[in-house]
């Protein structure tokens, strides 16, 4: 006799996955934003590596991201009663 499973649930709702996904996209957004400024020639230092988006703005958003990822991890679906 073959056993039905019962109805399988994702771990987490549908509001969970839409915020870690904009999680990962700041993630993103903060490593595209931190790349650059380097130079070809081995001779010449580029200050550009040294701008406000490269050491401020790209960990931040970086950072940011991860906590927008924890937040989407450890929040619970709202149940209807």
């Amino acid at each position: 006799m073959i056993q039905k499973s019962p109805n399988k649930k994702f771990l987490f709702g549908k509001r969970n996955y839409r915020f870690l996904f904009l999680a990962f996209f700041v993630i993103a957004l903060g490593f595209i934003l931190m790349t650059g400024g380097g130079s070809d020639d081995p001779n010449y230092f580029n200050e550009e590596i040294f701008n406000f988006r490269r050491i401020r703005l790209a960990p931040t958003l970086v950072l940011i991201g991860f906590g927008i990822a924890m937040y989407s991890i450890l929040t619970n679906e709202k149940q209807n009663k």
